[in-house]
């Protein structure tokens, strides 16, 4: 009787073992779309990265509209998958509601912020946008021909700022007379979806004189860099390596690796580790592009220069402004 009481306990362990480890990783895709070509895009490609080199599967889900964003977590924390990897700000509210409930999940917010004190099941994840901004920034000052630049944002948040802000910054280190113009595509979460409402934000800077023009709007941005190579004028990409979808009209791509955040997530299971992260250029979470595709638009010498300052910003001599800090840019006015 105690041996089969034994066994029985032991099948039950393994039972238990054997649901935990089939616990399937899940990611929620922001709004645009998984194959929006930047930010979302990312985030699949480091989910299937992942299944590639484990053989392992996840659950994925595409919101079409805010009042999703609730009832996605839920169903995905019922359906046992762990962890839970969100992209996009607007998902920490929703979290803050669902992670109580699932104590034994792990929510992941990437770019956003869920209070760990409060909720230790949640991973905060962000990135050091301004840092890697500086870097496409000097490269426009650089490239560009008339003294202007320009950028694009989606929706008119700190965030987005932030990336307006630091690419300013770099752009005036080259050439402290250069003009920088900025334009957002919304306020709401529209924004983030809207090509040609960001091809027509393209023509009007270019008609101001810009001739190189950085978006960073998500699926926007898809309509701006058609728009800068319909004009015969540089863009820079964001978040993937855009600089195929025009090659030789799209200077760089500002490098917001999603993926690996992703990756690292579902690498990570059930083990995942909650203290908040900031990925920058010294943790290789941001980055300019540099490829087959624009090789030819970048010079050693503009090359040499941008690595230069990412040296410094790594070792802390060069220090770039974030805006999240106090809502307020050295080098631009929103």
């Amino acid at each position: 009787m105690t041996l089969m009481k034994s066994l029985a306990g032991a099948t039950a362990a393994l039972a238990l073992m054997a649901g935990a480890a089939a616990a399937e990783p899940a990611v929620i895709y922001d709004l645009g779309g998984k194959f929006d070509k930047s930010f979302n895009e990312a985030a699949f490609g480091g989910a299937e990265k992942w299944a590639k080199e484990t053989g392992g599967t996840y659950k994925e889900l595409e919101m079409q509209d805010e009042a999703q964003r609730e009832q996605a977590l839920r169903r995905l924390a019922e359906s046992g998958a762990n962890p839970i990897v969100t992209t996009g700000f607007a998902m920490s509210d929703p979290i803050t509601k669902v992670a109580p409930d699932f104590p034994n999940t792990k929510f992941v917010t990437i770019d956003g912020w869920v209070d760990p004190a409060t909720n230790p099941n949640v991973l905060s994840i962000g990135f050091s946008e301004h840092e890697g901004s500086y870097l496409v920034g000097m490269l426009a000052a650089q490239a560009s021909k008339t003294g202007t630049v320009g950028f694009i944002g989606g929706m008119d948040i700190p965030l987005i700022r932030n990336f307006a802000c630091g690419y300013a910054q770099g752009a005036k280190a080259v050439n402290p007379d250069i003009k920088f113009i900025s334009a957002m595509t919304g306020t709401t979460p529209a924004a983030w979806n809207d090509p040609v409402k960001g091809a027509e934000l393209a023509k009007a800077q270019k008609a101001q004189g810009a001739d190189v023009i950085y978006a960073a709007a998500g699926g926007t941005g898809i309509g701006v860099l058609q728009a800068a190579a319909d004009e015969g004028i540089l863009s820079i990409g964001v978040d993937s390596n855009q600089n195929h979808l025009h090659p030789g009209q799209v200077l760089t791509s500002m490098m917001k690796r999603v993926d690996v955040a992703v990756f690292n997530a579902f690498t990570a299971g059930e083990a995942l580790d909650t203290k908040p992260q900031t990925l920058g250029l010294k943790e290789d979470g941001v980055g300019y592009a540099l490829d087959d595709n624009n090789a030819a638009l970048i010079t050693p010498e503009m090359k040499a220069a941008v690595d230069a300052a990412a040296a410094k910003i790594i070792s802390g001599e060069l220090k770039v402004h974030d805006y999240r800090t106090d809502n307020t840019c050295p080098a631009a006015t929103f």
